[in-house]
């Protein structure tokens, strides 16, 4: 057993939920090991998972957390999480709360679920992809950053962002690799672009609410119009289950993207900033392996073997 926190959490008390954790794993026969430094938790899990010995690696944190040991990580590495973090949805999703005494029954259950990834200029993904207005927020947000973010700290970047973005042009290009004599391509141009993995976006926002991460498909949406109006209109209907209606909203399904830009435009990964345009966006089958609740394996279609 590994478990994964960050050294800025503050001290792991015996009471603490970390604490607890490791404790009630010990009780259940395993041997926890709690470490802070990101390259040797990585190290010593894929060391682990290669000789057979690892029962699982948990991060403690939230949505970043879980990205960043997936990215550190070889595939196959089981992972699960305590969550910590400012929106856990990936952890939400899968069914896993913050307390310990159920996480430790996950993991002595053991049931493991492989799902698959986003990859985006080489850098894996869990959730989703944004480009434009939203990550230009997250970039903001991160670029204040002094410490754990809040809810609280996204307010001044969205009213900058309002008052500065430009919503330039964004061209998406795919392939249609089902076409029967050759990849056909297709292209669009819109103002807000979006790829998910899973159903997940901050404030309960679901763009795509038909996303899974067990179909081999990101499912992507696209809007045509930029401005503060028609974002607000946009979000309107989404909340109402209704933008897919629109003419000016795209829906489709996709393995691969590129989305580029004249213009310099951020694009973010899970709620973290991501880079700048241009992003090719491509899907990794059953990359990640997770150790979840025996109620979530009800909720895939595949369970891995």
């Amino acid at each position: 057993m590994l478990i994964s926190v960050n050294p800025m959490a503050g001290p792991r008390a015996a009471d603490s939920p970390v604490g607890r954790l490791a404790h009630l794993l010990k009780e259940r026969g395993l041997s926890p090991r709690t470490l802070s430094d990101l390259p040797q938790v990585a190290a010593l899990a894929n060391q682990w998972h290669a000789e057979g010995h690892l029962r699982a690696l948990v991060g403690v944190g939230g949505d970043g957390t879980a990205a960043e040991l997936v990215n550190r990580t070889t595939p196959g590495v089981p992972i699960t999480l305590l969550p910590a973090g400012n929106e856990n949805l990936l952890a939400r999703h899968l069914g896993l709360d913050n307390s310990p005494a159920a996480l430790c029954d996950t993991i002595a259950e053991g049931n493991l679920l492989r799902l698959d990834a986003g990859k985006a200029n080489g850098r894996v993904f869990l959730l989703m992809i944004g480009c434009g207005f939203d990550a230009d927020v997250v970039r903001r947000t991160h670029m204040r950053r002094t410490g754990h973010i809040g809810k609280h700290n996204y307010a001044k970047p969205i009213v900058d962002t309002i008052r500065s973005y430009q919503y330039p042009e964004l061209r998406v290009t795919w392939e249609d690799s089902a076409a029967v004599d050759k990849p056909a391509t297709h292209s669009v141009t819109a103002k807000w672009v979006f790829g998910f993995n899973l159903p997940c976006y901050g404030g309960g926002i679901r763009l795509a609410p038909k996303a899974d991460a067990v179909d081999g498909l990101l499912d992507v949406c696209t809007f045509e119009h930029g401005s503060l109006w028609h974002g607000l209109r946009y979000l309107c209907a989404v909340f109402r289950g209704r933008h897919e209606d629109l003419p000016d909203c795209r829906v489709w399904r996709s393995t691969n993207l590129r989305i580029e830009c004249d213009a310099e435009v951020p694009y973010q990964l899970d709620g973290d900033p991501g880079g700048i345009l241009p992003v090719e966006v491509g899907l990794l089958p059953e990359r990640l392996t997770v150790v979840v609740p025996a109620t979530t394996l009800e909720r895939f279609s595949r369970v891995a073997k």
